[in-house]
């Protein structure tokens, strides 16, 4: 998913401004002692390997072919969560101590919003992407999802309902994705692979 849509455009020196500030910020930790030079790279590190879309991903793939685990999933979904063993522990810390999974189908369509910051389900989806955290964003996908979520690609019928979810520190939200069509075959690992951070915010679609 490119940054910029038409809704949100951004100066494409933002990210590198950002990682300049970031530096700086570090450099003055590390010289103040609150933090060592591997410290961030610890923590990125987490992100990279152990919390991440991925974990998503397994998720959703499992929740496809196995309707016991799907039921779970939409009804406790840290239950769910802390029940597979292929996932890091903690999947209910950082950030994912209250975590629930709503459900696309035909007829409805889910997108995650946050409106007072960037509440994210951080075990399951990783950090939360810019276009998440712009006021642009968040204010528009409240007030016209349709539109915006056409913006990113997304073509909904009008007789499908769009239901926005708002994220925050007590519920963190994110989608449990339609399986396209053709994947009877597939196997988990391989559904996995289709999923993106975006399908399971709900502002794109799994494709095969």
């Amino acid at each position: 998913m490119p940054s910029n849509y038409p809704g949100f455009k951004y100066s494409g020196d933002r990210e590198t401004f950002s990682a300049a500030k970031v530096k700086a910020l570090e450099s003055l930790l590390i010289e103040k002692g609150i933090i060592t030079g591997k410290t961030v790279d610890k923590i990125l590190g987490y992100f990279e390997t152990e919390m991440g879309p991925f974990n998503g991903a397994k998720i959703v793939a499992k929740a496809w072919v196995d309707p016991d685990f799907k039921e779970l999933l939409l009804t406790d979904c840290n239950a769910a969560c802390e029940s597979l063993d292929f996932l890091p522990q903690g999947m209910s810390g950082a950030e994912g101590e209250h975590m629930r999974i709503v459900e696309n189908t035909p007829e409805v369509h889910n997108v995650i919003v946050c409106t007072l910051c960037s509440c994210y389900p951080w075990p399951t989806l990783g950090l939360p992407p810019y276009w998440f955290k712009d006021p642009t964003f968040r204010a528009r996908v409240v007030r016209e999802p349709r539109v915006v979520l056409s913006e990113f690609g997304v073509e909904l019928d009008e007789s499908v309902m769009i239901k926005v979810w708002d994220s925050s520190a007590q519920i963190r939200w994110w989608v449990l994705p339609m399986r396209p069509a053709g994947t009877e075959g597939m196997s988990e690992a391989e559904l996995a692979k289709l999923l993106t951070p975006e399908a399971m915010m709900g502002v794109a679609t799994v494709k095969v």
